[in-house]
């Protein structure tokens, strides 16, 4: 099975690829010549996963090249902290800028706060066959006191895991994809995949 993974992250795309089972092959955008930037608009994470899975299936279909990859899917993830009422949520990844910038403002954000309890959700949409499904993967967690570790990207140093006394910055990325957001969410989308076949 061929399935095109519509975003432009070189390390979630690296994460998705050691995830997947062998027998499917996860393309890039840059494996197919994709090169249109997608707006992600959407007010939730189903929306704008579901944007970057259809563009990308609209672009496919307007160059003749459906016929050659299986599906399409798409992922959007949300840092939610439950003492910011869910924030920054849709935001995630432009909260502040750029990575560094959006861990500081978290860590900014919960200065003197208890309660740093907080889960990280992956909503994943796949279109095949004109059919289009949704999954989603959660893992609940709270925010460091201070950044750790240098594995992982985005927000990976000040989250921590429940269950574990390390952030995902420090945990080795078999453990990391096991239990993450997106490792569950995976899993949910190859049961349903496996399910279909």
């Amino acid at each position: 099975m061929r399935l095109v993974f519509a975003s432009n992250n070189a390390h979630k795309l690296s994460e998705v690829r050691q995830i997947m089972p062998a027998d499917i092959e996860v393309l890039s955008l840059q494996d197919i010549g994709f090169e249109n930037e997608t707006e992600e608009n959407g007010a939730t994470l189903a929306e704008n996963s579901r944007i970057k899975a259809e563009a990308v299936r609209q672009w496919l279909i307007a160059n003749n090249r459906q016929t050659t990859i299986d599906g399409v899917f798409a992922d959007d993830t949300g840092l939610e902290i439950d003492a910011l009422n869910g924030a920054p949520g849709v935001y995630t990844a432009r909260w502040a800028g750029e990575p560094a910038a959006n861990r500081k403002k978290a860590l900014q954000e919960l200065s003197g706060k208890e309660n740093r309890a907080c889960q990280f959700r992956t909503v994943i949409t796949i279109i095949r066959n004109d059919e289009t499904l949704q999954v989603e993967g959660v893992v609940r967690g709270h925010i460091a006191m201070e950044e750790y570790g240098k594995g992982g990207f985005g927000y990976d140093p000040i989250f921590i895991p429940d269950g574990y006394g390390k952030t995902f910055g420090e945990l080795p990325a078999d453990i990391k994809n096991n239990i993450s957001h997106r490792g569950r969410a995976l899993a949910a989308l190859v049961k349903e995949l496996k399910r279909k076949n």
